[in-house]
């Protein structure tokens, strides 16, 4: 039986890529803004070989797992087109994107639809908004419309003003009206709760685009595999290709469902996002509470790894950087990490850096004997299978 297990460590980048200047990301490093914190204790991935990846530096002499640094050739540095791009599905255009807020007649057409003022209407941090604009939206009912360098359309609510299902309504009016060339990569429901300063809750549900062609999800569920999905990669591909969905509300609960979907007879591809990463400790530029969701994970691998069965295949990668240490709040144009370890697959492979983060796509594609069909990406399980 053959299971790969693909995890995603939102935002967990290892170093500026050479164009992180047209993002002004120049100097951006995630790993290294974490990895000298007291709170950093990593050995299994250490193990695995994170630290001999081209450029990170401090390398094991014989890494458990094989490795490798993604390029990202996708014109951009969001959760949407990197998870494509590790799918199969490369974007040489970026989303839009909308640094004075959005145009006035996408928000009052938004009103018109949906029957609710707007407020805002800048590019905002999620919690510093709902301090600003709450009371306001208190007072008057109307919606906190808000984005971010990111191509996404926030929505913020307070549970008692708006309730989740109305709130979710909105979402939708939002993702059916924004279309190209107002075609952002996501609608972000943001509820929050309690009193002021208020505080954001765990019922925020991502309306994406759907994807433009198949990706590496579509072609295993054409040719009968489960395409399990953990956390919010069901949100990111709007559910295209995928068999099941396992809904998560944080890095630690990610990692439960995780460990049970081990634990579950299936064959097939078992994709998870851990959001924690970005969401709570990236963006808000904790770097000690980024440093612990590390370890965190890396306490849980070593639990996964010895209970891995002779056809799994673990691989661990991220879709961007988001360096908590910069000024920006923002995500940063980052090459990823790429570990890849099994009973099956040799320790010590240096893959170098990759063009694409497609190589991944090419290589679960490659593992199942499933042909490419359109996907982009080189695959490299040739260079790793013992």
């Amino acid at each position: 039986m053959k299971r790969f297990f693909l995890v995603v460590l939102d935002s967990f980048g290892v170093g500026e890529l050479p164009d992180a200047y047209r993002w002004h990301d120049e100097g951006s490093n995630t790993l290294g803004a974490i990895r000298n914190h007291p709170n950093f204790h990593c050995p299994n991935m250490q193990a695995l070989g994170l630290f001999n990846i081209e450029g990170v530096g401090g390398g094991v002499k014989s890494p458990a797992g094989s490795f490798a640094r993604m390029a990202e050739r996708s014109m951009g540095k969001d959760t949407t087109i990197g998870h494509w791009e590790i799918a199969g599905l490369v974007s040489p255009e970026p989303l839009p994107t909308y640094p004075e807020g959005f145009p006035p007649e996408v928000i009052s057409e938004f009103e018109k639809r949906t029957g609710h003022k707007v407020i805002c209407n800048k590019p905002y941090s999620g919690t510093e908004v709902i301090k600003d604009y709450g009371p306001e939206h208190m007072k008057t009912g109307a919606l906190i419309v808000y984005t971010s360098a990111d191509s996404v359309f926030q929505i913020a609510a307070h549970e008692d003003m708006v309730p989740l299902d109305e709130l979710y309504r909105c979402c939708e009016i939002a993702r059916e009206m924004l279309v190209p060339p107002h075609n952002v990569g996501r609608v972000i429901a943001r509820p929050f709760a309690g009193e002021y300063p208020f505080a954001r809750t765990a019922g925020r549900h991502d309306f994406s685009l759907v994807p433009p062609a198949d990706t590496m999800l579509d072609l295993l569920k054409r040719a009968g595999y489960e395409t399990i999905s953990v956390g919010k990669i069901f949100d990111i591909f709007a559910g295209k290709g995928l068999t099941e969905s396992n809904r998560t509300v944080s890095n630690t609960n990610g990692l439960e469902v995780t460990k049970k979907m081990q634990a579950r007879s299936f064959e097939g591809l078992c994709f998870v996002n851990l959001v924690d990463f970005d969401m709570k400790y990236g963006h808000r530029n904790d770097v000690a509470g980024y440093a612990a969701a590390a370890t965190e994970f890396d306490e849980f691998l070593g639990g996964f790894l010895s209970d891995m069965g002779e056809g799994d295949v673990l691989l661990i990668t991220a879709d961007h950087g988001c360096d908590p240490s910069t000024p920006s709040t923002d995500h940063s144009r980052e090459y990823t990490p790429m570990l890849i370890c099994g009973k099956g697959i040799k320790g010590g492979v240096d893959l170098g850096t990759r063009e694409t983060f497609a190589d991944i796509s090419a290589t679960v594609l490659d593992y199942f004997g499933v042909p490419k069909e359109g996907t982009a990406g080189t695959s490299f399980l040739k260079e790793v299978l013992k």
